[in-house]
């Protein structure tokens, strides 16, 4: 299962965790690359697959740290092509342009992490870790914005930034 990187037409779940988001997609028969530095964590992704009656032939998992990956020069998303990109709870700023570059034409970025208020209700409150106002926007300006929202959402009470938008399909 962690050999199949090939996946082209599917969804990356950037910083997957424990699968969560991914595992929701796979279920709906959508094909999910989970990439994330925890092997404890992507090691059980296929007995979840499993758990929930979900073809495991769906999916494939790679175990990579984007962070050292940058850190050393290399693009982590080169040659890759995804329909989707999707990132909650993340924030490596200088993966940005990998992530946009690897989002085929007519393919959706789905983001969402803490910003900047986030300091208001508690951790993370390293400004590393947040959002500045209308980062994301700025970021991926030029694509079709689906869905945006920046504010303050409870249970638990947090302050996010979210953003759902469109790479421009070439003419």
């Amino acid at each position: 299962m962690f050999d199949n990187l090939q996946i082209g037409n599917g969804i990356l779940d950037l910083a997957c965790g424990k699968g969560r988001n991914g595992l929701f997609l796979v279920s709906r028969n959508v094909p999910v690359l989970f990439a994330d530095n925890n092997e404890a964590h992507l090691f059980s992704i296929p007995s979840k697959l499993e758990l929930a009656g979900v073809s495991a032939k769906k999916s494939a998992c790679w175990l990579i740290d984007f962070e050292a990956e940058v850190s050393a020069g290399r693009n982590p998303l080169m040659g890759k092509s995804f329909d989707a990109i999707i990132v909650f709870n993340y924030l490596h700023r200088p993966l940005f342009p990998f992530i946009r570059e690897a989002i085929r034409p007519g393919g959706l970025v789905i983001y969402e992490t803490f910003n900047v208020d986030q300091k208001n209700f508690g951790r993370p409150s390293n400004p590393d870790f947040l959002l500045g106002h209308d980062e994301l926007t700025q970021t991926f300006a030029g694509w079709e914005f689906i869905r945006s929202f920046e504010g303050e959402v409870s249970n638990p009470q947090r302050a996010i930034s979210r953003l759902i938008a469109r790479k421009q399909a070439k003419k």
